[in-house]
Order: C-alpha cells, then structure tokens, then sequence
C-alpha cells in the first residue's frame, strides 16, 4: 500500500517545503517491498518457526558494531530523509483496511504506518554501504507527540508521509515525521510527529552507537537544537512526575477544592460530616466509572522484524480502547486531536496475553483526556508487567461532563486527574 522514494538532493528537510503537487511522482515500491528490505536488512525471517535461528545467526553481527561512535561517518539530515505514498484515492483496493465507520481513515492505520516509516528512517540514517545487513536493532522507545491540524482524514485522497532524522544523541535518534493529504493539486499539513528511537546490539540487549548528525544550514541547526530541547523537556517532565514528586501548592489545592466539592454536606446533627460522605457534583461522572478494558492475544501476525509484537500494532490497539473510552464517555463522535509521552517500558513476546485499560483522567469543556495503561499477563506466573502508558487527547462534539476522582490514592486516585491534567495542559500549549 506504500511507495516509497529516498530523496538525496533535496536542500531542505522541512516536508511541506519539500514536497507538493503530484506531477511527475515516479512508480515506486509498495509496502510489501519495504518491508521484505527491513527483514533483509535485519536478517529476519518470515517463517515463524524459523525465528529463533534467524535471530541466533543476528549473533555473528556483534563485530561489526562501533566500538565509540567517532568511529562511525557522520550524516547529514537529508540522507535520512524519506518519502513515502499511501494511494487511497490512486488505489481505491487499498482503502478497506484504512476505512472506519465514519467514512474516514482510521487512525490507529496511520500510528502504524508512523512506526515503521520511523523505524526505516533510522535504518536509512545508519546504512553502511559495504554492510547488507546492519547490526543495529533499532526500535521504538518513545512517541514524543503527535500533533494533528486537521479532524477528518478523507478515505478517498492520496496521503504523502514524509520525514528524517533530526536530531542524534551517542545511541538514540530522533525522527520527525509529517503527514499531508491530497486536496485540489495540492499536499496540505495532516499532522506532525516527533519519535525517538534507539540502537542496540544484534540481539537487542545493549546500546549501540549511531552515525553523529552534522546539520548543514542555520535551518538544520535549529531544527537539532530543538532536538536537544526536547531531550531536556523529557528529562525534566521525567523528574517532575507525579510518582517522583509531591504535587504542587496549586495542585493540591485543587485536589482539596475537589474533595470539598464532593463531601455530602446533608447532616442529622453537628459534626456528622464523614469523609465517607460523597456527592458527586452536577454534570459530573466518577472516575471510576469512566473506564473500559479490553483483551489482545498476541499472535505471531503481529510480530515485527526482531519478533517481538510491533509497535504500531500496540499503539493501534491503545488508540481504539482509548478512542471507546472518550466515545462512550462523551456520547458523541470524538477526534483526535494529540498522542503524547508513549513510553515502550519493555518488548511484549508473541504469545503474551495483552491487557489494555483505557481511563478518563481529565476533562475540560468539549476536551477528554484518555490515559490507556497496558501490561502482559504471564499465565504461568500470574504475574502482570507494565509495557506501555498511551495519552490521547480528545475533542468531543458536544461539551462533556466533568470526570472526578473519588479518592486521593486507591484505586481510581487524584493523581492519575493531576497526571491528566499535566499532560492535557502540555498538548494545549504545544497546538
């Protein structure tokens, strides 16, 4: 369903300057294609009882590592940059599988396509000429943000993806990504996402150093020096979490003015007021009760190339849940408007009983904000390990009701509605 086509003598890596109309658009590879070079590149196998071999002969790979990143030549942002075709509008038999009930694409399709494109931009930015294969694994460690600009995404108009490498550290990568849509002749902005990806050993255990990044115009060095602020924003939300952290005076407060909002104030005599006594507020639904869950088998169809279950497929399952959750919520179609702060915390092996938790955690007018935990469950343990924590941000049709915590730990507490409400006020910020 994807063409692809390396650009190597573009002067800029900005993709809506870099690309628009359609004219003179050469026959180009399709998905399948580029997906059969990421596994020749890897030396994976397509056979799953081949699997555990393939990965076995990935061992031998470990000589061709860098052994300090100085020895590895730098690159330049525009040799990592890619461009890639998904025909809807050229190709109406590829539309099925991107088509939800409101006649527009479905987005959890396009989280996919963003996580493979990624992953071939690195691979692209690391290439050794004289090295088929790479000994690099390289995966997905966070989505930083993805912002989108527009509400619909029509099923019937071609979509051009285009991005590089932006920014380098000594063994991650970040990639910036935009999304564009066809419309009267022209590509006009869907969407911006920033990834981060990292490099490790051919067995996927250790960091491994990447090729350095050498801007090459004052647009390119602005572009890296926003990389590296984004590492320290990172750095510094990390710090600042909630599960690190006390909550701020201001936060406090307002988790107190919440908890007075909702004490049941109706007395029998003096002083019967129990914290147990709860109201809950006029147009006002329960943390607790604005949830939904569900259950994912993962089965060797959604494998990546290192046989660990793919990203994109994760992040398309959260954003459904997630999606349910605001919908059911909301009682009205929701957009998506921002995905924020994906942390892939470990792999999940095919095989793993997948379960996703989608949460209510913040409300603001017609805004929702969706907190999707998942973890595996190990049957033979009975043990459950946290591999994901997805935010979405919501834009509802109709003003919605205000969610409320009912307690200040426990179960359903006040930190996942202050959590919510950092991260909600960080995506108003950003758009």
């Amino acid at each position: 369903a994807f063409r692809l086509c390396t650009m190597r003598k573009l002067p800029s890596v900005l993709a809506r300057t870099l690309v628009s109309g359609t004219s003179g658009s050469p026959v180009l590879p399709d998905l399948s294609e580029v997906r059969s070079r990421l596994r020749d590149i890897v030396g994976a196998s397509t056979n799953w009882r081949d699997h555990v071999k393939a990965m076995q002969e990935r061992k031998a790979l470990h000589t061709l590592l860098a052994k300090q990143q100085e020895d590895l030549p730098p690159r330049r942002m525009k040799d990592s940059y890619l461009e890639v075709i998904l025909p809807l509008g050229s190709q109406p038999e590829i539309r099925e599988k991107y088509l939800n009930v409101h006649n527009s694409v479905r987005f959890g399709r396009i989280l996919e396509d963003l996580d493979s494109l990624g992953v071939l931009i690195c691979y692209t930015h690391t290439k050794q000429e004289m090295q088929p294969r790479s000994p690099l694994s390289i995966v997905t460690a966070l989505v930083d943000k993805i912002n989108l600009c527009k509400k619909i995404i029509y099923p019937d108009c071609d979509i051009k993806f285009t991005g590089n490498v932006s920014w380098v550290g000594r063994t991650s990568m970040e990639v910036k990504m935009h999304m564009l849509q066809l419309h009267d002749g022209d590509y006009s902005p869907v969407l911006d996402a920033t990834f981060v990806m990292v490099a490790r050993d051919p067995e996927n255990k250790r960091p491994a150093f990447v090729n350095p990044l050498v801007p090459e115009t004052p647009e390119e060095e602005e572009i890296f020096r926003q990389g590296e602020l984004n590492k320290l924003k990172r750095i510094d939300f990390s710090t600042a979490s909630l599960l690190k952290m006390a909550p701020t005076a201001e936060e406090r407060n307002i988790v107190h003015d919440i908890f007075l909002n909702t004490l049941d104030t109706r007395q029998e005599g003096e002083g019967t007021v129990s914290f147990r006594s709860r109201k809950l507020p006029p147009n006002s639904v329960w943390m607790e009760d604005a949830k939904l869950k569900g259950l994912q088998i993962c089965h060797p169809q959604e494998r990546n190339i290192f046989n660990r279950i793919f990203g994109g497929f994760l992040m398309r399952k959260a954003f459904e849940l997630g999606w349910a959750t605001a919908c059911s919520y909301g009682c009205s179609r929701p957009f998506i408007i921002s995905v924020d702060d994906i942390m892939f915390q470990r792999p999940v092996e095919v095989g793993s009983l997948l379960l996703l938790s989608g949460q209510v955690c913040y409300t603001e007018e017609n805004y929702i904000q969706v907190r999707v935990h998942s973890e595996v469950y190990d049957a033979d343990s009975r043990e459950h390990q946290t591999t994901n924590i997805f935010h979405f941000t919501f834009m509802s049709e109709n003003e919605v009701p205000r969610v409320v915590p009912k307690t200040y730990g426990g179960k359903y507490p006040s930190m996942l509605y202050l959590d919510g409400k950092r991260h909600f006020a960080a995506v108003m910020k950003e758009i």
